[in-house]
């Protein structure tokens, strides 16, 4: 309310272009665009096999997350979000995703893991945020907040459509209690979903009308492209990502800076291994997340 919330600060000074955006499209879904990106499967594998024998672990999801962190502290736009037809700042750099309970089994069940990350955070703290993000949510027996939450309305009959509306009516003015924007995955910069280890395509995943997601990234199996190198044409193998974006939240200059930066990195993960000289933040609007312990 007046401007500020528990996750964000109104923007003011924002192009009347983009500013009457909102107004045109009012829901997440009315604004979203698809976007196909192929990250060089074999570059960054053979990476992560270097790093591997220097003793660092790391995977593919952690590079992209990585990557969009360190392009987020390079582009904070993309990091905004529309709430009531305005436009605020988002005040943290934050990231969820969908894991099996038990990796060995697909009827152990789902969570979802949300992580919030430091702008200046090199490869490896992400690689440590995301490790300890997961290990405190795996197991058949573990639940997290949301798992409670979920078991508790559907003991209600009606509870779950009740809660919820008021949930969305309290978010709409700012009011909706900062515990719960915190604990809810709906409330990110960017949702990420590996459809690759469970044996699925890449696809364009929705974006929710609920919470706040700005930016869904979906990836799917590696995928193998006739590609023509030195003269000589073969098959190279890629790793296809489906992009959903809200169109509202910037300029299409911004994305295009957002985007290109993350191209880079995917490229080079090299560049994410030392944080990055400076970083940008919305006026207003800084934040710092403590390091975890590997």
């Amino acid at each position: 309310m007046f401007g500020r919330r528990h996750d964000g600060r109104r923007v003011k000074g924002v192009d009347p272009i983009v500013q009457i955006t909102p107004y045109l499209m009012p829901m997440r879904c009315d604004a979203q665009v698809f976007l196909q990106h192929r990250i060089d499967w074999e570059a960054m594998t053979r990476y992560i096999a270097q790093k591997g024998q220097e003793g660092q672990r790391l995977t593919h999801m952690q590079i992209i997350i990585a990557a969009y962190v360190r392009a987020v502290s390079q582009h904070p736009e993309v990091n905004r979000f529309i709430m009531n037809k305005q436009f605020f700042a988002r005040n943290n750099c934050s990231v969820a995703f969908t894991i099996l309970k038990d990796p060995q089994r697909a009827e152990s069940g789902e969570t979802t893991v949300k992580l919030t990350f430091d702008p200046a955070d090199t490869l490896f703290d992400v690689r440590d945020r995301f490790n300890a993000g997961v290990d405190a949510s795996r197991g058949v027996e573990t639940k997290n907040f949301v798992d409670k939450l979920v078991d508790f309305l559907f003991k209600v009959p009606g509870l779950p459509t009740l809660i919820v509306a008021i949930v969305k009516l309290l978010d709409r003015y700012g009011l909706c209690p900062g515990f719960l924007i915190d604990e809810l995955p709906f409330y990110v910069g960017m949702f990420i979903t590996n459809n690759a280890s469970i044996g699925l395509h890449h696809v364009n995943h929705h974006i929710y009308n609920f919470g706040n997601v700005s930016l869904f990234f979906g990836m799917g199996l590696v995928e193998k492209v006739a590609v023509v190198e030195n003269g000589q044409t073969r098959m190279k193998r890629f790793l296809p990502v489906g992009i959903t974006a809200d169109e509202r939240v910037c300029s299409g200059a911004f994305y295009a800076g957002f985007f290109a930066d993350m191209e880079r990195y995917l490229d080079h993960p090299e560049l994410l291994e030392t944080p990055p000289e400076s970083v940008r933040y919305e006026p207003g609007v800084e934040y710092h997340v403590p390091k975890v312990k590997a």
